[in-house]
């Protein structure tokens, strides 16, 4: 059970990253994991569960205007249902924030604080979950990472990214 200053971050369960057949973000590992996120959430309770979401944002400018260029199908506008939260976490928080960029530090330092605890969850292992970690841990959070409740965009991928985080015990643990 966790403690009562205790919060939980999923990361991104969004109908882009939750299926390769609906888009080429799409994880393999998704419909193994978006139980174990639930698990978690229901375990959290709504008041500490925080869910973030990736929206695209060409106006960021910079490396941001050849990944779109790269991945146009993801320029449509936020309430796209790509960028809905899965049906199965859809109701899980009361807090739901949202960035246009792979990491989600920025909008969540508001929320979860610079110090404490926090569980992560979500999509990509390989992407927007170690691009939230890393910034989190160095800003202070103690990060616990469960591992079966990440998706990568390949297992392989997974694992690598799992593997980074992990050398940044004891502020970030993979569990």
């Amino acid at each position: 059970m966790p403690g009562p200053d205790e919060r939980l971050v999923v990361v991104d369960p969004q109908v882009v990253f939750a299926d390769p057949g609906t888009s080429p973000w799409g994880s393999p590992m998704f419909a193994g994991a978006v139980g174990r996120m639930r698990e978690l959430a229901d375990a959290f309770g709504p008041e500490r569960t925080v869910v973030t979401r990736f929206v695209a944002d060409p106006g960021l400018g910079g490396s941001w205007g050849p990944y779109y260029a790269e991945w146009p199908f993801a320029l449509v506008p936020d309430d796209d249902p790509l960028y809905a939260v899965v049906p199965e976490l859809a109701e899980v928080t009361q807090t739901v924030v949202t960035a246009g960029t792979f990491g989600k530090w920025p909008v969540l330092r508001a929320v979860v604080g610079a110090s404490g605890r926090v569980t992560v969850a979500g999509v990509a292992t390989d992407c927007c979950v170690i691009s939230t970690v890393l910034p989190m841990a160095d800003a202070g959070v103690t990060v616990e990472v469960v591992g079966a409740a990440c998706a990568g965009s390949t297992p392989e991928n997974h694992e690598r990214a799992l593997a980074a985080m992990a050398l940044f015990a004891p502020q970030v643990t993979v569990v």
